[in-house]
């Protein structure tokens, strides 16, 4: 572990509460939960020293944005060590279910127990950048082992690992989902190859996107206005196979001035998604199906 690792800043402290009136049911398909450190300690192979934020800050942020569900996907921070995913959604009082990180360590009876917790999915880092990997042995071993539970698999992948990837992804046969638009900047355009991918991807059955991480992908800025051109690609072709969600606390701003509101954010939806019709199924109707269908 580096001894020059990087500090990031943590969340906005005062979100705003979003004009924009979630429907009742609304789930943030993708937040973390942080330690705090003390009680849930950081793992050996991360790549930035995280501030703690803990399943009582979350929970008072569902609370201003009004949200009723959430999915807590095991951040890097914590590497295979699931504990800090698993307290939360046993102390949330059935909001939470959660995605978590495994490898071929993790055994069906370890999924077993899991999913029993609460678990939903297992998702794979493939940026070399956060310490992932491009294991499709690795990964195939662990769809094996967890997919008769029903559950998903994740992946956190940019541009290029999505396109070197893209007829095994094509070829799986569970729910898969690829994180944040692919990842692709939004100054490039809807036609940039790794985006046209990712659409070409979206017309397979199995296949999910989250139209999530605008902050991350803007070249405008707030109101992220240049997510729009982006979010209707996707909704033009598997509306009932998208998931939104905050990314809260929105790691790797190590600047003032670099942490979204996340009331923007939830500002940002029906400037996205329109049709209302098409926002219940996103917020309400899809995280529902794939994460509380049992």
């Amino acid at each position: 572990m580096s001894s020059d690792m990087r500090v990031i800043y943590p969340p906005h402290p005062n979100p705003s509460t979003p004009k924009y009136q979630l429907p009742a049911g609304s789930c943030d398909a993708h937040f973390h939960i942080f330690g705090p450190p003390e009680k849930f300690p950081y793992g050996p192979t991360r790549v930035y020293i995280p501030p703690a934020a803990p399943l009582e800050h979350y929970l008072n942020l569902m609370e201003v944005l009004g949200l009723d569900r959430g999915v807590v996907v095991t951040p890097n921070a914590h590497s295979f060590d699931n504990a800090v995913s698993l307290d939360a959604i046993a102390r949330s009082g059935g909001r939470l279910r959660g995605v978590i990180k495994a490898n071929e360590t993790f055994s069906a009876d370890d999924f077993k127990r899991l999913h029993d917790g609460g678990i939903r999915g297992v998702r794979f880092n493939l940026i070399a950048a956060n310490n992932g990997v491009v294991d499709i042995p690795m990964f195939e071993t662990v769809i094996e082992r967890m997919a008769p539970l029903g559950w998903s698999v994740t992946f956190h992948c940019l541009a290029a690992e999505l396109m070197d990837n893209a007829d095994w992804l094509r070829g799986l046969g569970i729910p898969t989902i690829i994180d944040h638009f692919g990842r692709v900047g939004f100054a490039g355009g809807i036609g940039q190859a790794g985006f046209q991918c990712l659409l070409g991807l979206m017309k397979s059955d199995h296949m999910w996107a989250k139209i999530s991480c605008a902050e991350r992908l803007t070249a405008l800025g707030p109101p992220y206005e240049d997510a729009v051109p982006f979010a209707k690609a996707l909704l033009d072709i598997a509306p009932e196979r998208l998931l939104w969600g905050t990314d809260w606390p929105h790691t790797q701003r190590f600047k003032p001035g670099q942490q979204p509101d996340d009331g923007d954010l939830v500002d940002l939806i029906p400037i996205m998604a329109p049709d209302q019709a098409m926002r219940q199924t996103i917020l309400v109707d899809n995280p529902a199906k794939l994460f509380w269908s049992d």
